[in-house]
């Protein structure tokens, strides 16, 4: 089993692509992913899972140094939020997007970081602490700093619910990874079990959820497959490019920067796609770019990941 594992986790970008393939070929082979289950999105369930996984692999210790690490988190907002915002906005300009598609890209330039990249962060051996620290600090600003800058940009208002978005990261990744902390507190030196064989778990289950989102989306690719998709491919992957050389520039070790990489690159374009809806009714093209996003960052992260694990593979490869 333990093999299988390994193979699974070395070939992490082959079963996305496969993976991403049939969603797009056959939706309703992952339509499960993106159902309710237990009045949750299948998809929270597979992020829960994973961060639970996760949790069995930290200790308190690792979060107590990053709480003495305020910069590293600071420069992680900064980045954040000055970044991805004004990538949406030059990029919407540079092609000339319609208006509603400007809407959408820069409302998902201006949310917060996504959950996902807690998960894509472990897999590619970044600083997990410090990814759980970002994505909560941001999403405790978003609030704040989302209708602001999204106003600033496009002189356009936007409301949505703090309160629910934060229940949802509490939901998603604080109350699994503290489980996972207490589990392993509790059955001690079992816990190694679960480092053996979470990145493999984690691999089948980002993988179903690219599936899931594809299919879900099939639509809106195929209706947007140009223009629009390209410039969410390029605001997803100068984001990871951008945030790797501010962590790189700042002083951050190569463990950090990739994790400032994941946090800046992929958003939370589920919430992109919903104020997309609901504040902009009469925009019905503004959601795609969420949609499309939701998508895609899946891909790239799980590409990353793969990237990532080659280039660490062959340093050590020179080492020996």
């Amino acid at each position: 089993m333990k093999k299988v594992a390994q193979l699974i986790s070395k070939y992490f970008g082959v079963i996305v692509i496969v993976f991403m393939i049939l969603g797009f070929l056959t939706p309703g082979l992952f339509k499960w992913v993106t159902s309710p289950l237990l009045g949750q999105s299948v998809v929270n369930i597979l992020l829960g899972i994973i961060m639970f996984g996760m949790g069995m692999t930290l200790t308190l210790d690792d979060f107590k140094t990053v709480l003495k690490r305020p910069l590293d988190i600071f420069k992680g907002a900064c980045a954040q939020f000055i970044i991805m915002p004004l990538l949406a906005f030059v990029l919407s300009k540079l092609f000339n997007l319609e208006e509603a598609l400007l809407v959408g890209v820069v409302l998902v330039g201006t949310c917060p970081g996504g959950t996902s990249s807690n998960v894509i962060s472990y897999m590619a051996g970044g600083d997990v602490p410090l990814s759980v620290a970002m994505t909560s600090v941001s999403t405790l600003l978003a609030p704040i700093l989302t209708p602001a800058l999204t106003y600033l940009l496009i002189r356009k208002t936007v409301e949505f619910n703090p309160v629910s978005m934060f229940i949802s990261i509490i939901q998603v990744v604080i109350v699994p990874i503290v489980l996972g902390l207490i589990i392993k507190a509790i059955i001690k030196e079992k816990a190694k079990v679960v480092e053996v064989y979470m990145p493999a778990v984690s691999s089948i289950a980002i993988s179903c959820i690219v599936g899931g989102v594809i299919g879900a989306n099939k639509e809106q690719i195929l209706a947007s497959f140009g223009l629009i998709l390209l410039v969410v491919i390029l605001h997803n992957v100068l984001g990871y490019l951008l945030g790797y050389l501010v962590g790189k520039y700042t002083g951050m070790d190569f463990k950090k920067s990739i994790t400032l990489s994941v946090e800046v690159g992929m958003q939370n374009s589920g919430l992109a796609t919903s104020l997309a809806t609901s504040q902009f009714p009469g925009l019905a093209m503004a959601s795609v770019p969420g949609a499309l996003f939701s998508a895609w960052h899946n891909i790239s992260g799980a590409l990353l990941v793969w990237i990532v694990k080659s280039y660490k593979a062959k340093k050590a490869d020179i080492k020996a």
